[in-house]
């Protein structure tokens, strides 16, 4: 009997083990692809999450400030010479003759007042004086008759210097009855109130009838005349401003009611002080108003042409930095990384400020910047170029009040 053993061949062995050689390598392949996956990927998101740390600015350019700059103020226009009209005399108004708006000359007639009791007093006035004459006439034939008589020795000297000096107190009555004459005539001229100047009636307070009372402005005046052909205009000018104001320089006007409308005004002098109350200096100016189209006593704006400050920078309100000690703006500089500087701030318009201090020009201003940023920063420019600040020519404006 046989015995038969069954030996695989040694070449499936060798097959067996290279196929799972090739099977460990793939494993290992598809483990080593997915760690290298991992890895890089995990590499892109750390890249990623730093580019996105670095944030990304808008820049603007500073604008220079221009030469010249519109100061604008408000005003109030006033007539050039305003004139109450008052009673020097009581009395009755007996008749006027100038309503409000009529155009007036010098001396010319306004209203008339009725003096009962001052034309009895002048009329008692001349009677004195008439009185004081006859006895002075008097007194000079006594004195004459009694120095004849002098020289005759048929009086004494005690009695002709008595006579004497009777006729000089005669004289001085005379004298004195006369004064009194003259003022009561001058107080009746009162009784005719006239214009003042050439001008316009702008206010009348009285009527036919009304009792008039003397006096010199403790009452209401009855007329009131003003000479509106030029008026003054009153400004006042921030003591920021009051250096560069000089008399001679010339000024815009407008108005709302004449919209499109400007009228030229010269800067007449200035009252060269600063008022502690407002810290700002009265300013006058003039204008002509002859064809009547600005009133007294309304509101004006007053446009003056201020010279420019050469060092100072115009950047938009929305690249400040409001901290804790003071405003700032971030710079970004060639290598990107910012910069905070403390900058005084001149004007404010509203969308743009003025900087007089800590900008220069062409340096790159960072627009709206994070609340966050901080010195050395990095930043990423935008695309975009870094533009100038926009420079309206109403933006130019600076306005007060």
């Amino acid at each position: 009997m046989s015995t038969e053993v069954d030996i695989a061949p040694p070449q499936s062995l060798r097959h067996l083990k290279s196929v799972a050689a090739v099977a460990l390598m793939v494993a290992a392949g598809i483990v080593s692809g997915g760690l290298f996956s991992r890895v890089h990927a995990h590499q892109e998101l750390t890249s990623w999450t730093d580019a996105q740390a670095v944030p990304t600015v808008a820049t603007v350019l500073p604008e220079p400030s221009p030469a010249s700059q519109a100061l604008v103020l408000p005003g109030h226009l006033a007539a050039y010479i305003n004139a109450p009209i008052y009673a020097r005399v009581s009395g009755y108004l007996h008749a006027w003759y100038a309503d409000i708006g009529t155009h007036v000359k010098a001396g010319q007639l306004l209203g008339l007042i009725d003096t009962p009791d001052l034309d009895q007093q002048l009329q008692q006035a001349n009677a004195d004086l008439q009185n004081s004459i006859a006895n002075e006439k008097l007194a000079a034939t006594t004195a004459k008759r009694w120095t004849e008589m002098l020289k005759q020795d048929s009086v004494s000297q005690q009695e002709a210097d008595e006579k004497t000096s009777d006729l000089i107190a005669k004289q001085a009555t005379v004298e004195a009855n006369q004064a009194n004459v003259r003022r009561l005539e001058a107080l009746e001229s009162f009784k005719r109130l006239t214009a003042p100047f050439d001008g316009v009636v702008t206010a009348r307070k009285t009527d036919v009838g009304a009792l008039i009372n003397a006096g010199s402005g403790s009452g209401p005046e009855l007329f009131t005349v003003s000479d509106a052909s030029q008026l003054r205009v009153y400004v006042s000018v921030p003591q920021s401003d009051a250096a560069s104001i000089k008399p001679g320089m010339h000024a815009t006007l407008t108005v709302p009611e004449r919209p499109g409308m400007t009228f030229d005004a010269k800067l007449v002098d200035t009252d060269q002080s600063i008022s502690p109350a407002s810290g700002t200096m009265l300013v006058q100016l003039a204008v002509d108003n002859k064809q009547g189209m600005l009133f007294p006593g309304e509101y004006t704006e007053v446009h003056l042409a201020m010279p420019g400050d050469a060092n100072a920078l115009f950047v938009p309100a929305s690249a400040l930095i409001f901290r804790a000690h003071g405003m700032q703006v971030a710079v970004a500089g060639a290598d990107h990384k910012v910069q905070l500087r403390d900058v005084t701030i001149g004007t404010d318009l509203g969308t743009r400020v003025e900087i007089t201090e800590g900008l220069k020009a062409g340096e790159r201003v960072i627009d709206n910047p994070p609340d966050s940023l901080t010195n050395g920063d990095v930043v990423r420019l935008a695309a975009t170029e870094a533009t100038s600040v926009a420079n309206p020519s109403h933006d130019a404006e600076r306005a007060h009040g």
